[in-house]
Formats: structure tokens, C-alpha cells, sequence
């Protein structure tokens, strides 16, 4: 990322964090298209929300070790346009003309999957015509020393529901999409669920009661019944605990519905996760091809859901993505071929 430059105009945004959020916006042409989609509806009718937990946490950490012989931080140092949460969203608005709604989400791993329901509760509301949403995370010593005091890293690439998986892989990544109201497109957004059953800071409810919550909340806002849904996006982190939580609650809900876990492909993205996995999510069922478990290899007996291990194609209309974060901060989001009203 240290060759990616911000524009003059974006310049006081300039941290790493936002370096992988401008590299993500300039993707598939998309700033082009969020630009037509503030001429289309007005500046004030389309919203920014963007999901992070890192923000410009290593630029603080950089900050802090060079600091002077008595303690102050370098003049350079902008807490406003890159520590804060905020910072994302403000540089993604600046970016594209937006001037509606505009805020960050950070609920760690499920962050930019709640901007999804965020977006939906707006267009309800008749407060927006459009929204960016999206979510990024880079890499910080922060987040890599807290996992490793909870041990949770794996010294290896992660195997999720492996019998013998050890942990997460602690990714980066950034992603963004654009919802319209009332747009005709390949795929759309049918409902979102959420949940907080504040089980433990770290650790997951055993049974998967917020996991539940989510996906049911998901199924109730899009009018679905379970069996519609063809396709499970796993949250599916290869921690001990969580993946057996998960897989028991997906089949609960859903029984033998193929699923999987894209943590192996990408490592876990935490407050990119939730857009990161919808988005292929969005690709599997505009193509038509389900992604494997990538590095699994021998399925826990304790994770009762059906996991994919290899890439599938078939015909699908329906996928939920899961993105719980700790805390118990769980969200579902549900996307289909079908157009259908959120109610």
C-alpha cells in the first residue's frame, strides 16, 4: 500500500487504511458509478456507510513511536482524518459527491454486514434513494498482538470446521457496492437479520442463539422460509469455538443446505469481513458457483452443517452471508435473483 496515492483533494485522509479503501474504490469502475448515482438522484439522497474496526489504528501506533523526548506526537499526525472511525466514511463521500446520510458501523467482524440493514432502515424510512456501502480493514500490530493473547492466530493457513483447525488468518481487505431503491439488477438485496446475544466478549453463544436470531430475523424481513434459501456464506472463522456455534445454529435453521466458508481463500478481513463475503455471496449466485472450504480437508463431527469442500456450480436463487462479531454483534444478510419489497 505504499505506493497507492490519495488525490491532493484527499491528501489530509492519507493513512494506510484509507489507502486500501481508495484501492478498493477503484475497482470495476465504481467510482464512476456512485458518481452517476449522486447526479441520478441528488447528493443529499445518497448515503455512505462503511463498515470498519481498525480505522487508522497503525497510524497511531506509528504516531506513538515517535513521539519526542517529552511526549508529544508528531504535528503530522491527524487524529480527525484518520484514527477516527469516521475517517472511511468521509474520505468515500469526498470521493463521490455524497452528501446523505454518512456514518461508520463498528461492531468488529460483523461491521460491514450491518450496513446493509443500516442502508435497507434508511430506504424504508424514505430518507435515501442510494447508498454506498462498504467496509474496510487493514493490518495493525493492535489486532495482531490482541489475537495472539487470546490465541487465536493459527501458524497456519486456517481450516474452517477442520477437525483439525487451530485458529484464524488475519486478512485486509476492502470492498464496496451500491444499492438503489428502485433499480433493475442481476441480483438484489431481499433482507438482512440482526442479533446481539452478548454471550462473552470473545466467545460465541455454544448453541449459536445469536447466530439463530440473525439468520431467522434475515428469512423474516425477506418473507422467506427456510428451504428457499440454497446457498450459506459461513462466518466460519476456524476458531474451536466458533465454527462448531455456527454450524449448529445453520442446522438448525436451515438443515442439509450446502455451505461454506471463504475464510480459507482471503483470511479474515474483520471489519471487511461482512462486505467482502457478500459480495461473493452476490458473485455465486450471479454465476451460479458455489465456493469450497478452501484448506479443509476433514470435517468436525461437532459442526452438524453441511460444508462444501470443493467448488460446486449449480443453479441457485437464494444465499444468506453470516458475519458475527464479538461481543455477539451478529448479523445476516439475505440476496436473491427475485426482486421482492423489504418489509
Amino acid at each position: 500500500l505504499q505506493s497507492i496515492k490519495l488525490p491532493d483533494l484527499l491528501s489530509r485522509y492519507d493513512c494506510r487504511n484509507n489507502r486500501l479503501a481508495w484501492l478498493g474504490l477503484q475497482q470495476d469502475e465504481f467510482v464512476a458509478k456512485a458518481r452517476a448515482a449522486v447526479a441520478r438522484y441528488g447528493s443529499a439522497r445518497v448515503a455512505v456507510l462503511i463498515g470498519t474496526s481498525t480505522s487508522g489504528i497503525e497510524q497511531a501506533e506509528s504516531a506513538y513511536r515517535a513521539r519526542d523526548s517529552e511526549g508529544h506526537l508528531p504535528e503530522s499526525f491527524n487524529y480527525e482524518a484518520t484514527l477516527n472511525n469516521f475517517s472511511a466514511p468521509a474520505l468515500v463521500a469526498h470521493a463521490v459527491g455524497a452528501a446523505g446520510p454518512t456514518f461508520a458501523i463498528s461492531t468488529a467482524c460483523s461491521s460491514s454486514a450491518k450496513v446493509f440493514a443500516a442502508a435497507a432502515r434508511l430506504m424504508r424510512a424514505d430518507w435515501i434513494d442510494a447508498a454506498i456501502v462498504g467496509g474496510v480493514d487493514s493490518l495493525c500490530l493492535t489486532t495482531l498482538c490482541g489475537f495472539s493473547a487470546l490465541e487465536l492466530l493459527s501458524r497456519e493457513p486456517c481450516r474452517p470446521f477442520d477437525r483439525a483447525r487451530s485458529g484464524i488468518s488475519i486478512g485486509e481487505g476492502a470492498g464496496f457496492a451500491l444499492l438503489e431503491a428502485r433499480a433493475d439488477a442481476p441480483v438484489y438485496l431481499l433482507g438482512a437479520g440482526e442479533s446481539s446475544d452478548a454471550h462473552h466478549m470473545s466467545t460465541p453463544h455454544p448453541e449459536g442463539l445469536g447466530a439463530r436470531l440473525a439468520m431467522r430475523g434475515a428469512l423474516e424481513t425477506a418473507g422467506l422460509a427456510p428451504e428457499a434459501v440454497d446457498y450459506v456464506n459461513l462466518h466460519g472463522t476456524a476458531t474451536r469455538s466458533n465454527d462448531p456455534a455456527e454450524g449448529r445454529a445453520v442446522a438448525d435453521v436451515f438443515g442439509t443446505t450446502a455451505s461454506s466458508s471463504t475464510k480459507g481463500w482471503f483470511g479474515h478481513l474483520l471489519g471487511a469481513a461482512g462486505i467482502v463475503e457478500s459480495i461473493v455471496t452476490l458473485l455465486a449466485l450471479e454465476h451460479d458457483m458455489l465456493p469450497g472450504t478452501l484448506h479443509t480437508t476433514d470435517l468436525d463431527p461437532d459442526c452438524p452443517n453441511t460444508v462444501l469442500l470443493d467448488n460446486e456450480t449449480r443453479d441457485i436463487e437464494v444465499a444468506l452471508s453470516n458475519s458475527f462479531g464479538f461481543g455477539g454483534s451478529n448479523c445476516s444478510v439475505i440476496f436473491g435473483r427475485a426482486n421482492r419489497t423489504l418489509s
